[in-house]
């Protein structure tokens, strides 16, 4: 199997290859009309041209214009480098996935529908297993249709317990079980799959907050972790979402993920300047192993390095 910078650099190659497109022909003659920075002169015309090539990578307004006048305000080096020095200081401190400390360690994973949740959640215990741990799925996706044959496949895929219950059956009471089957066999983590909702519906979000005071009763500290889900090319859409999750379901960390179908990649950065919300893993593909922990320096890296 690849490295996971290789890994994480094919997914991104979509959305590199439109910033070293934009990168590669900006001007950086001093001559040129310039704001001027201790070490040498920054073309106007380049800054325009870092600031297309982020907002169209989907950085946003924000987080661009933090970079633009970063890059304004340095002194003289490789355009791409410098960039990736901003990014990665955006990104710093925000890349690694949390410690697992409390047995069982419960995670809530929760998004709206058409994310690719249920198919994080499979992802998720294999990663754990990978790592020489046990997993229990909590299958608390009782609403939509076919949601429990789904995790189900995923959970045989993936070597893990499954904890269901009977369609319509109270999420949060599917939640109990799980954390307590957790708990008398010895088991490492708990992942909840949650039914995907409208950040919108404020109904389905107290939901949220049942399953999270319920699992709080049940083991200290729980949920140690609320895995916001968000599909990559929907862009700065899933700032609308994440700010909602956040508000209402308590949601530290996100789960990046059909990375590698889009040049919108760069929409973690976004994320992580605007929300100072980690992004714990990427989603890279379809298979059971693709979805791996982020790393900010091979982030950087796949969209900067090569330009």
């Amino acid at each position: 199997m690849a490295s996971l910078a290789g890994r994480i650099r094919a997914a991104l190659s979509r959305t590199a290859d439109q910033i070293r497109g934009r990168l590669a022909a900006a001007p950086e003659s001093a001559a040129a009309p310039a704001a001027r920075t201790a070490g040498r002169a920054v073309g106007l015309d380049t800054l325009e041209a870092v600031e297309d090539a982020l907002i169209a990578a989907d950085v946003g307004l924000k987080a661009t214009a933090h970079i633009v006048e970063a890059i304004r305000r340095q002194p003289g080096g490789r355009l791409s480098a410098r960039v990736g020095a901003v990014v990665r200081e955006i990104l710093g401190g925000v890349d690694a996935p949390a410690p697992v400390a409390v047995r069982p360690h419960v995670v809530l994973v929760v998004g709206v529908n058409g994310t690719g949740k249920t198919t994080t959640v499979g992802k998720l215990a294999r990663w754990h297993r990978r790592q020489g741990r046990s997993v229990v799925i909590g299958a608390a996706d009782t609403f939509r249709a076919a949601a429990a044959e789904q995790i189900a496949v995923w959970a045989d895929r993936a070597d893990v317990a499954l904890v269901g219950a009977q369609p319509g059956a109270d999420p949060a009471a599917v939640t109990f079980d799980a954390v307590t089957a957790a708990r008398a066999r010895g088991r490492d983590v708990v992942l909840i799959d949650t039914a995907g909702r409208l950040h919108t519906r404020a109904n389905l979000m107290a939901e949220l907050d049942k399953i999270r005071r319920v699992v709080g009763r049940e083991v200290e500290g729980a949920p140690h972790e609320v895995l916001l889900v968000l599909d990559a090319t929907v862009g700065q859409n899933g700032l609308v979402q994440a700010r909602e999750f956040m508000a209402a379901g308590g949601v530290n960390g996100i789960v990046l993920t059909k990375l590698d179908g889009t040049a919108k990649g760069g929409v973690a950065v976004a994320i992580a300047h605007e929300l100072r919300l980690p992004i714990r893993y990427l989603g890279i593909g379809e298979g059971l192993d693709d979805l791996v922990p982020f790393d900010a320096d091979a982030y950087v890296d796949a969209l900067f390095a090569q330009v």
